[in-house]
């Protein structure tokens, strides 16, 4: 049975406790009609439920969130996924700023364009590597103080006068790997990342999560591969280390 709640003018401390009371007696697939920049939906759930979003959620969509699946289907604001630790976010449409900060874990899909400092501190711990993969540009700071994780942007649909990503790219950046479909001018680049090809790994990487992405948005992921991608790495896994002591 499907929970549908029409989001209507419903203040968010509302709308977030009705959810959060109803997985608790079980439910596990939720639709929100009429949303319009209700905050937190999803956040510090921690079992595998449902939740399709019809309208604009508002900021920390998914923020601590661990099992859940959110499909937006419109655009996204800011501070999505914010330290999220397990789950799957398909975007429909664009997204703000500040998203995937210190995501751990999990999968964000966005199918349009992102905002400045996408990816700021994700991590990784052993298998637990999140991937954010966003299929138009991205603003400045795309990739700051990467710890870990997965980045991937595709640069579809844009103008050919209009950059991929903004500048300071992988500012910081001392762990994870940030992949690039086209090229990025060298003087938009954090001096902490060196341009590399992707190898044999990589491209089995990607071919993975581009045909998922594909799926979620019915796009061709031949036609995704038939562009080149550049590989964009830390050169050192301390970058900052000779403002310490120790």
């Amino acid at each position: 049975m499907v929970m549908k709640i029409d989001c209507k003018r419903m203040y968010y401390r509302k709308l977030n406790s009705m959810i959060r009371d109803a997985v608790k007696e079980g439910e596990t697939e939720f639709i929100l009609d009429n949303v319009n920049g209700q905050r937190y939906i999803g956040n510090g759930i921690n079992k595998k439920v449902s939740i399709t979003i019809n309208g604009v959620p508002g900021n920390d969509l998914a923020m601590f969130m661990n099992g859940p699946d959110l499909v937006i289907n419109a655009n996204a604001q800011d501070g999505v996924a914010n330290t999220m630790n397990a789950g799957e976010i398909i975007i429909h449409g664009s997204a703000g700023d500040v998203l995937g900060y210190g995501m751990r874990g999990g999968k964000m899909y966005i199918k349009g364009n992102v905002g400045y400092r996408t990816g700021i501190h994700m991590k990784q711990y052993k298998k637990q590597i999140p991937v954010i993969i966003a299929g138009g540009t991205a603003g400045d700071f795309f990739g700051e103080y990467m710890a870990g994780g997965v980045l991937v942007l595709l640069g579809l649909d844009r103008d050919e006068n209009t950059p991929i990503a903004g500048n300071y790219l992988g500012t910081g950046m001392h762990g994870g790997v940030i992949y690039i479909r086209g090229e990025v001018e060298e003087y938009t680049l954090g001096k902490e990342v060196s341009v590399l090809d992707p190898d044999a790994k990589d491209e089995k990487f990607l071919k993975k999560h581009l045909s998922e992405y594909c799926k979620h948005f019915g796009l061709d992921l031949d036609e995704l591969l038939s562009k080149p991608f550049i590989k964009l790495l830390p050169v050192s896994s301390r970058p900052y280390g000779n403002m310490y002591a120790y």
